[in-house]
Order: C-alpha cells, then sequence, then structure tokens
C-alpha cells in the first residue's frame, strides 16, 4: 500500500503541474495533516513546490462482493456470512441465475478433512457477535481515506446490540460504522435459511438476493387522481396514485405523474418509474414521502394553502402522503396543501 499511494501522489503531482492544484489546495495545511506527515520526504517536497491534482487519492472498499469475482478468496477481516449459500444474480433480461457459493476455505479443510468438524477458530457472521470484530478494524496506513468496516448481524439481534456496536466503534476511535441486519420489512440482501456449526450443503444455506421480489399486478386497481397546481405554473400536475390489497391492508402499488407542461416531461417519468418500481417491492415504503419532502429548489420554493413548499417534487411528496394517510397506510394528518381529488 505505500508503494501504491507514493505512486499515486507523484502521479497527481505531475497532473498539478500540468493543470494546476485542486482549487482548495492550501500546501501548509495540507501537509501537516496526519496523513502526510508520514509521507516519503521527496514526494512531501513535490507536493510542496508543483502542489497535487486530487485532494484523496487511495481508499480501501469492502471485499465480500470483490472476493467473490476473484475466484472466491479470503474476504479479509470480514467473516463470511455463511459457509455455504446460494446467490441469486440479477441478469440484464430480468431474469435471476442461481450460483453456488461455498467458503473458500471451508472447501479447503473439507478437500482435507471430509466430514471431520470444523475448528473453533471457523466462524461466520450468524455466530460470531458483531462487537467482536470491531477491534480487528483496519488501521488507516497509507490510505488517505478510511477503510470499510460493516459489521453484520444476525436476523434476530435486537436493537441493544446494534447500539453496542455503534457505542463500541465510537470507544475505539471509528471514523464510522454500518451495520447490516436482514429483516423482513425493508427486505435482505444476504439471508439464511438455515444455520449450523458445520458446513452445510450449499443448497442448505443461506440464499442472496438483492431486492425482494416485485408484487403482481392485477388486471385492475383502484386509486385516485389528484390535481396540483404548482404557483407560477400554466399547466397543472396530475398525479395518479394506485393501489393494492395486500395481506389484509391496503397499500400503494404504482404512481403516474402527468402534465401538458413539456418541460416537466423527463423527471416526471424518471419519478414515475423509480417510486412504481419502489411501491412494487412492498415493505415500508413511506421514507419515498420523506425524502421528496426533503427537495428543496435552489430557485425558491413557493407558498401553497398558507404554508411555505420548498420544491415541486415536495409537493409530490406531499400529495402521496396525504394519500397514504387517507388510505391508512400512513397515521398522522400530513402538511400537503389541500390538492383536487378526483376518485377513480
Amino acid at each position: 500500500m505505500k508503494a501504491i499511494a507514493r505512486s499515486a501522489y507523484l502521479a497527481s503531482v505531475d497532473l498539478a503541474k500540468e493543470k494546476g492544484a485542486f482549487p482548495l489546495f492550501d500546501a501548509k495545511k495540507y501537509l501537516a495533516s496526519g496523513f502526510m506527515s508520514k509521507m516519503d520526504a521527496d514526494v512531501r517536497d513535490a507536493i510542496a513546490k508543483h502542489g497535487i491534482r486530487n485532494a484523496l487519492l487511495t481508499s480501501i472498499a469492502p471485499t465480500g462482493t470483490i472476493s467473490l469475482y476473484a475466484g472466491n478468496v479470503s474476504s479479509g477481516i470480514e467473516p463470511v456470512f455463511a459457509y455455504a449459500y446460494k446467490r441469486k444474480v440479477l441478469q440484464k433480461d430480468g431474469s435471476r441465475t442461481e450460483e453456488e457459493v461455498v467458503d473458500y476455505a471451508v472447501q479447503m479443510w473439507r478437500d482435507l478433512k471430509g466430514d471431520a468438524a470444523l475448528p473453533d477458530y471457523f466462524v461466520n457472521a450468524q455466530t460470531l457477535a458483531p462487537r467482536t470484530t470491531l477491534p480487528c478494524r483496519p488501521r488507516r496506513r497509507n490510505g488517505s481515506t478510511a477503510r470499510s468496516r460493516r459489521p453484520s448481524t444476525a436476523r434476530g439481534h435486537q436493537l441493544r446490540g446494534v447500539q453496542d456496536v455503534y457505542m463500541a466503534a465510537w470507544d475505539l476511535g471509528c471514523k464510522g460504522c454500518t451495520t447490516y441486519r436482514p429483516n423482513d420489512v425493508t427486505g435482505s440482501v444476504l439471508s439464511v435459511s438455515e444455520t449450523t456449526e458445520k458446513a452445510p450443503e450449499a443448497d442448505k444455506g443461506a440464499d442472496v438476493v438483492y431486492l425482494t421480489e416485485p408484487l403482481d399486478r392485477p388486471a385492475a386497481l383502484e386509486g385516485a387522481t389528484y390535481k396540483l397546481k404548482w404557483p407560477g405554473s400554466e399547466h397543472a400536475i396530475y398525479i395518479t396514485i394506485n393501489d393494492i390489497i395486500h395481506g389484509n391492508h391496503r397499500r400503494p402499488f404504482e404512481i403516474f405523474i402527468n402534465s401538458k407542461n413539456m418541460e416537466h416531461y423527463a423527471w416526471t417519468v424518471a419519478l414515475t418509474r423509480m417510486v412504481s418500481a419502489v411501491f412494487r417491492r412492498g415493505g415500508d415504503v413511506s421514507f419515498v414521502v420523506e425524502e421528496l419532502k426533503a427537495v428543496f429548489d435552489p430557485r425558491g420554493g413557493a407558498w401553497m394553502q398558507g404554508r411555505y413548499v420548498p420544491s415541486i417534487l415536495a409537493a409530490i411528496g406531499g400529495v402521496i402522503e396525504r394519500h397514504l394517510i387517507e388510505t391508512g397506510f400512513l397515521a398522522g394528518e400530513g402538511w400537503a396543501s389541500s390538492p383536487t381529488r378526483r376518485p377513480k
């Protein structure tokens, strides 16, 4: 890593000679940083003389999926999620193929020892407490940014345990920490159907999915169309939200956004497709409302029904929120201005 860092910084100095240093470059402050203070003297001298084109250059990414591409080799300090599982891979045509994955070290052990019990130093994310992996956090040597650390937690891991992970990360001086915990609401990238102390057969282990399967669309759906008039715009925006009955509850299934104003065409089509895709995955989709309501237009928002709305997208988020409240999917009153509603 030292050789990589040295070459990267000297190459960035060469770019600075040609194009200039990055806009916020301050030689005195930059060279006084903890990372640069350990850099070789000739590299520091070159930076002091010519500047550097890139503020940051080296970073260590997670290695879980990358290790599979490299022939299923070790994923470093991250414990394996499970010893054996089937991985569902999304194809370009929307179909999924199923690939067998067996941990490389476990496979080597089986080749040598057959069905002999695995030693106690074989652990995976289902049996290893997430907190115990934090002291193995990578040290920031020869890297200008932090390195990834993501403890995995089992499905039944309680909130208190997750809190302990973050507090331990704080106590250890970590710059950041992300936990991964499968659940039935938001779905999971990795999920275990059966765990065992021994390495299971590949068809009995974990099942890896990228997203939950989308809900099937019935031939007919019930919903409502809302008319949203944005101040200063000649044409109104019509928002149609269709619902589906799933698990004895009414929930949003798709959205259509239309307007005669062609200025809005591209982003309304994109928003229609993206939000509908989220709705069809099921689970708690209320975050869509919060994300849209948080969008601010740098050109300014508008006053609607005595309330300031920061953007058209925020107004659309308010309409969605009102619909989810009226259909019982969300509790509360919402803050959206009251759009004209046309039942379907």
